[in-house]
């Protein structure tokens, strides 16, 4: 079981530090962008929601990859099963239909759902502060100063 959860630990470090970096960049590409000038706000910010929904989602797939490559170290799954589908399966919490894990390896797919969980709810909050600061940035500079946002 200890082994389970070690290798279960690194590959949600792992997720968790690419997470990381992709939700620093996605932020402060998106503080950059508020600064360019435009008389289409509306557009700015339907660019602005596409390119960090996107950016995500790229995070989101690299994470569900390092669960393969780590299913695949490992041979998580019966010989023949498509380990892509299987993380994927396991990091939405979608839940086990037609594959299920070999027996001394049942509790990484527990793990991966809980690192799916957790960093999709972290994307939420994220998408969240970009839509909030790019409707800031849209406002009076009195407004931005109001609810404490810096230039």
């Amino acid at each position: 079981m200890l082994r389970q959860f070690l290798v279960g630990a690194a590959a949600s470090g792992c997720n968790i530090a690419i997470h990381a970096l992709v939700m620093v960049t996605v932020i402060r590409v998106a503080r950059l962008a508020d600064e360019l000038a435009t008389a289409y706000q509306t557009v700015r910010l339907i660019a602005i929601m596409i390119a960090a929904v996107t950016v995500l989602m790229i995070a989101h797939l690299a994470e569900v990859l390092v669960w393969t490559l780590t299913y695949a170290a490992v041979d998580v799954a019966p010989e023949g099963t498509d380990l892509m589908y299987f993380a994927f399966v396991n990091y939405t919490t979608l839940g086990y239909g037609d594959v299920t894990p070999v027996k001394r390896w049942h509790l990484l797919g527990p793990m991966t759902a809980m690192n799916g969980v957790l960093l999709f709810g972290w994307s939420t909050a994220v998408i969240f502060e970009v839509l909030r600061t790019t409707l800031l940035a849209g406002g009076e500079e009195g407004d931005r100063k109001k609810r404490g946002w810096p230039k």
